[in-house]
């Protein structure tokens, strides 16, 4: 029974749900007020003791909102009361932008958790997920030191179970669906070319500088790094290939 695994999917969905509570809707997410607040932001993580906070301007053509800092040029005053910094490091990993950004994350942790779980006591597979969280993240500010769009969510742990996995158990046959325009199709590929390809693609978008969907590849190439080069530390057993069976979608 992967217990930590479905622990860490049931503390997600709690998370979201109170995510959305307040001004936020279940498809579309938490309010911008919650994710500035319980975010990571790399402008307050690279500038200690300086916070930020969402300002609301009355136009006339309606209201505008932005993300304002203290210490950036022109920014006076002090923001409201809010978590310490710290604190938003391990809240990031844990909120999540939508239901199809927690969906999906969630289905990949449920698909290759388990196993990586199997392959480590229950304590050291707790460390190497936050840990791996840690890492992306540090990843995710180095690319943007200055940037003050938080980052949430909890792929960049994830990532580190998928580089984790594809160190384990590289011939494991993951069921894939394919999408091509209108039509999909199943396969059965091995995990090292399925992830290997996940990655390779992340780290296409993220040396071309692509934000789309504000997704943070960096974190994404961070954790996966994270989960390679750590795995074999945390490790202490592995099952058979044949006992590592896994459901994925591409």
């Amino acid at each position: 029974m992967p217990v930590i695994t479905i622990a860490i999917i049931v503390i997600n969905v709690i998370v979201y749900l109170l995510e959305i509570r307040h001004g936020g809707s279940f498809f579309g997410g938490p309010s911008e007020q919650t994710t500035v607040r319980w975010g990571a932001i790399p402008y307050e993580l690279t500038h200690p003791g300086d916070h930020c906070q969402l300002v609301t301007e009355t136009l006339p053509g309606g209201t505008a909102s932005g993300i304002l800092c203290q210490g950036q040029p022109g920014v006076t005053g002090t923001p409201a009361s809010q978590p310490a910094t710290w604190i938003t490091v391990f809240s990031a990993m844990f909120l999540h932008a939508s239901f199809l950004h927690i969906f999906g994350n969630m289905l990949f942790l449920a698909v290759f958790g388990p196993n990586v779980e199997d392959a480590m006591t229950r304590p050291r597979y707790v460390v190497f997920y936050l840990l791996g969280g840690i890492v992306a993240l540090a990843a995710q500010v180095a690319s943007g030191p200055n940037s003050t769009g938080p980052t949430l969510g909890a792929s960049g742990a994830i990532a580190a179970v998928l580089g984790g996995y594809i160190l384990l158990y590289p011939r494991a046959r993951v069921v894939t669906v394919i999408f091509i325009i209108f039509f999909f199709t199943i396969v059965e590929l091995p995990a090292f070319v399925l992830l290997g390809v996940w990655f390779i693609f992340d780290g296409l978008l993220g040396a071309l500088g692509t934000t789309g969907e504000g997704v943070a590849y960096f974190a994404h190439i961070g954790g996966f790094l994270f989960g390679l080069v750590a795995i074999r530390a945390f490790a202490r057993r592995r099952s058979p290939p044949g006992e590592a069976p896994a459901v994925g979608l591409a």
